[in-house]
């Protein structure tokens, strides 16, 4: 229950900012905000902000489309995880090829954007059954979207393979 109560928290964060600067161990500024803007490091900082879903495009042309959001004049971009992209089946997960999403946040760092990450679970996005796993209808009894044990067991699952991944590029206020 404890893991689940920290995986939440960390999802439900006023806002998941993953600073395409500096990595988690060596930032040592500050995040805050007024109601003006977020201010960062100090500095005054309007979220502009453009959904960017890798999972839709090949990987060779997310670099090309995170530097036209860019220079479109987005500092920031949102993308959801898709759960049944990663595992289309039980229990394989992948995060290769397409589905490489360690290297998508890696080239939204390079480029300097902030960025916005939605694991879901339930991520609708006009995406097959809202990013599920297909193989959930099978399990006798579960109950999705609720806090259904058997369907948190899958999640927490989930979760344990999925956050880790965008954890490494996150970036959290010191105070």
């Amino acid at each position: 229950m404890f893991n689940r109560i920290l995986k939440l928290s960390f999802l439900l964060s006023v806002l998941v900012l993953l600073v395409g600067v500096k990595p988690v161990e060596s930032f040592s500024g500050t995040i805050t905000y007024d109601s003006k803007s977020f201010i960062i490091n100090g500095k005054r900082t309007f979220i502009t902000s453009g959904s960017i879903h890798y999972f839709r495009a090949p990987r060779s042309s997310w670099e090309d489309i995170l530097l036209k959001a860019k220079l479109g004049g987005m500092n920031t971009i949102q993308t959801y995880i898709a759960w049944n992209f990663h595992e289309r089946e039980e229990g394989k997960f992948t995060f290769d090829g397409n589905a490489d999403i360690d290297y998508f946040l890696s080239l939204a760092e390079k480029l300097g954007l902030y960025v916005i990450v939605r694991p879901g679970p339930y991520i609708c996005s006009e995406w097959d059954f809202g990013g599920f796993p297909s193989y959930l209808l099978t399990k006798k009894g579960i109950r999705l979207r609720t806090f259904d044990p058997l369907f948190l067991k899958y999640v927490d699952r989930y979760f344990d393979r999925v956050i880790p991944v965008s954890y490494t590029h996150l970036t959290l206020p010191t105070n």
